[in-house]
């Protein structure tokens, strides 16, 4: 399903709330709105004015609530705006609204929310029922709120978050542009932390050129946030890449296909759109190489045990004493028993979902397991970078060992699919319930390693043949600073004559 753009500029801002009025019931994207656009005066001139911009719920806004779609941070109202807000404010774009996630951005079907889980808003063009009583799907997660807002029409573009994949699924699920850049580019001040080396603040839109409209406004070096990447380095990344490839025509692309991305698991309605997007860029001059990531298969397992390590030590400031939610002791307890009240409370405040990763993080971290499970995350992590260090012309501008070198038949970008099958369906009676078993965790097998890596990753929709099909994304994964590349790489796919 292709999906027109949206600008509010053509229509008026007001078209906004009339959107949301109409559609978010049915959806359950948005958790708040604003009150009032939130533009400057004189802002005519200004590369945002009259774009409505959603922001997912973990990152703060000074005036509407941040709540991590928690019940520890209900009705949490943060006292500034974090970074990317303030540019996307200083741009001239309206932040409409904040929306829905999973918890903390724990989750991979955005079911795991104190809100409710995101409804797919697609629909099959065959079907013979109304859009609200259409088939219930996962709008992906965990910034399944941000994909169904944008796919709506409810705003331009959105902001989302991506520790896995949270931005690629929800954007292949549900038909759209997601784009998770490279680690360090985007501002993380002002974000709420999940795990904080692989946390990135992603961008999703309907088109590719869209979301390169709001990447380039945010792709600035912040001082306040540690994990922001110098100029310096941004700037020799780019030069790098332009090196490599000059010309950004389709003839000179080398484009790699890792085989360890197309496992069995795969299902039949994906192979079949990537491998016909695969073959049409290849008539069109591209040159198409097979190769492989070694490391790809222990990438899963590494990923959940250094995001939930991460994640147990960000969830540890969630006390109940200095902010968030306090659930006091029953009476007659031992008041002096601290423990005891920080028990209380995160047993009240946190779902299930985070509740486990908190168990399994604080394990891997314990001097029993550390060696064998932090340690050795940590040790396929680097073999995950290596792999891709391999394949890639373009040299890893941050690495400060020279071990593994840039090969001269290397390939300029990856492809792969986004996921290893379209949006699963939700239980209407209890969503949650239906998705807590290990397949969820399995959704993430594709786009982890790119996070793992810090690698740009960017999720492109594929021709659908007029809504016959649920929506299926093909990723394309570029060397660390070569988001520009990854982005001109999406734009052939997207121009793609493929039917």
């Amino acid at each position: 399903m292709r999906v027109n753009v949206t600008r509010f500029g053509t229509r008026g801002l007001s078209s906004w709330r009339r959107v949301i009025q109409e559609k978010n019931h049915s959806v359950n994207a948005f958790v708040c709105t604003s009150q009032l656009p939130s533009q400057p005066s004189g802002s005519d001139d200004l590369l945002l004015h009259n774009y409505a911009v959603a922001v997912k719920d973990m990152i703060c806004t000074a005036d509407m609530s941040t709540t991590s779609s928690s019940a520890m941070l209900k009705d949490f109202t943060s006292p500034f705006d974090a970074t990317v807000v303030t540019l996307l404010r200083e741009a001239g774009a309206d932040i409409i609204g904040k929306v829905n996630c999973d918890e903390f951005g724990m989750g991979s079907l955005n079911t795991h929310s104190v809100h409710g889980p995101v409804i797919n808003p697609f629909q099959l063009s065959s079907s013979s029922t109304s859009w609200v009583q259409r088939e219930k799907r996962s709008a992906g997660g965990s910034s399944g709120g941000s994909a169904a807002a944008v796919v709506t029409g409810m705003c331009y573009a959105a902001l989302s978050t991506d520790t896995g994949g949270s931005t690629r699924l929800p954007a292949s699920y549900c038909g759209i542009v997601g784009l998770k850049p490279s680690y360090g580019l985007l501002s993380r001040w002002g974000v709420i932390s999940f795990a904080d080396s692989l946390d990135c603040v992603g961008v999703m839109a309907t088109t590719v050129a869209s979301t390169r409209h709001v990447f380039d406004i945010l792709n600035v070096h912040d001082t306040r946030d540690p994990t922001s990447v110098t100029p310096h380095a941004r700037a020799a990344a780019l030069e790098e890449a332009r090196r490599v490839w000059p010309t950004s025509a389709l003839k000179d692309l080398r484009i790699g296909i890792p085989h360890e991305y197309f496992p069995s698991e795969l299902s039949d309605e994906v192979l079949s759109p990537v491998r016909a997007a695969i073959e049409n860029l290849k008539s069109r001059g591209a040159t198409i190489v097979p190769v492989s990531l070694p490391s790809t298969p222990y990438a899963l397992s590494a990923y959940y045990v250094i995001s939930s390590a991460e994640a147990s030590s960000n969830m540890a400031r969630y006390d109940g004493v200095q902010y968030g939610l306090h659930v006091p002791l029953p009476p007659g307890s031992n008041l002096t028993n601290s423990a005891s009240m920080y028990a209380r409370t995160r047993s009240v405040g946190f779902g299930s979902e985070v509740q486990k990763r908190i168990l399994l993080g604080t394990y891997a971290l314990t001097a029993d397991a550390f060696d064998n499970y932090f340690l050795q995350a940590q040790r396929i992590r680097r073999l995950v970078r290596e792999d891709f260090n391999r394949v890639f012309r373009v040299p890893d501008v941050l690495s400060a060992s020279n071990a593994v070198a840039t090969p001269v038949d290397g390939v300029d970008v990856l492809l792969h699919p986004s996921a290893i099958r379209t949006a699963p369906l939700l239980e209407d009676d209890d969503a949650a319930a239906s998705t807590d078993g290990l397949d969820t965790y399995v959704q993430d097998v594709l786009t982890v390693p790119a996070s793992l890596a810090g690698l740009p990753a960017l999720s492109v929709p594929l021709p659908n043949k007029n809504g016959q099909a649920w929506p299926v994304g093909i990723s394309v994964v570029g060397q660390w600073g070569c988001d520009d590349m990854v982005l001109k790489v999406g734009q052939f796919l997207e121009d793609s004559d493929v039917s």
